[in-house]
């Protein structure tokens, strides 16, 4: 089992650091200098001694292996440097527009679970059988959606028609509504779509046909038996699914206008704020390697079979 530990633990810094290493050498490729963009308008003034002090805090004036080596050690340190666009800590940022977009992913993720389990029992609810082929015939339907589409098409049904929930001014439990829907409809569907396939396989399994002939109910067989099993491979999924949660809460923050981790990223492209994107792209990918991480560390928790399994291997 600490072997088992180790190793997760051990992939997930190796996707971190990939994640950082990718993001360090495209965002440096990109074209044009983003200090001399800013700062040597003649609007400054600025001589070229100046420049060159304004390069040097920067970390800009350095080879490529230097800015690297610098930059990852800061980034060890909880150093994220500074933002060319607005010249404070790239750390302030981050701590005013985070905790919106952690808002927004935490509630858009439950919800998505709450829709795939909601589907899964209807669908398992006699008189229901045409949800149920619906679900197994159509399991991209969702995630084919663009997000920005759904969060346009939301608000045009339930703001602008319907007039239940505004999007002007909203309060702040009122303007989460269409964005967690916006993010969790894309990923319940496949969700949903695994868990009905595991409970079908579960309930064709022979040791169900045994308890049903004992005069168990369809209901308790489902409950006690072949729920938790069938749970185990949406863990997985749903660890897999939170990187499309992510990037489409980034997308549904620039749609609805929220303050957080889209919209300055959004400002951090259109002003070349390497900074800044280095950090969202390494916290992003935190955010996600974690996640991971701790289904990975769970499912010997939750699964007997694994467990066993691992105890064999050592």
């Amino acid at each position: 089992m600490a072997r088992y530990v180790l190793s997760r633990i051990g992939q997930a810094l190796l996707v971190l650091w990939a994640a950082f290493t990718i993001s360090f050498v495209l965002l440096q490729a990109m074209p044009g200098d983003a200090v001399l963009i800013k700062f040597q308008s003649p609007e400054y003034g600025l001589s070229p001694e100046q420049l060159a002090d304004i390069r040097a805090a920067y970390a800009a004036d350095g080879s490529l292996a230097s800015q690297y080596l610098q930059t990852i050690g800061n980034f060890l340190t909880g150093n994220f440097g500074y933002s060319l666009q607005r010249g404070v800590a790239v750390s302030a940022q981050l701590a005013a527009n985070l905790p919106s977009t952690i808002r927004l992913a935490g509630y858009g993720f439950a919800a998505a679970l709450i829709l795939a389990l909601i589907l899964a029992i209807f669908s398992n609810i006699s008189g229901f059988g045409r949800l149920h082929s619906f679900i197994h015939s159509v399991p991209s339907l969702f995630v084919s959606v663009p997000t920005f589409w759904l969060g346009i098409m939301l608000i045009q049904i339930f703001s602008f028609r319907l007039k239940l929930v505004p999007v002007i001014n909203p309060g702040p439990w009122e303007g989460l509504i269409l964005p967690v829907l916006t993010v969790a409809v894309p990923i319940s569907a496949p969700m949903a779509q695994i868990l009905l396939r595991n409970v079908d396989e579960g309930l064709a399994r022979p040791f169900v046909a045994v308890v049903r002939a004992k005069g168990a109910s369809h209901s308790w067989v489902l409950w006690r038996h072949v729920a938790k099993n069938a749970l185990l491979p949406v863990l997985t999924v749903a660890g897999v699914l939170f990187g499309e949660l992510l990037a489409g809460a980034v997308v549904t923050e620039a749609v609805f206008g929220l303050n957080g981790i889209g919209g300055l990223a959004e400002q951090a492209v259109n002003f070349q704020d390497v900074a800044v994107l280095q950090a969202i792209v390494v916290i992003s990918a935190a955010a996600f390697v974690t996640i991971n991480l701790a289904i990975d560390l769970l499912y010997p928790v939750l699964d007997p079979r694994l467990r066993t399994k691992l105890g064999t291997v050592q």
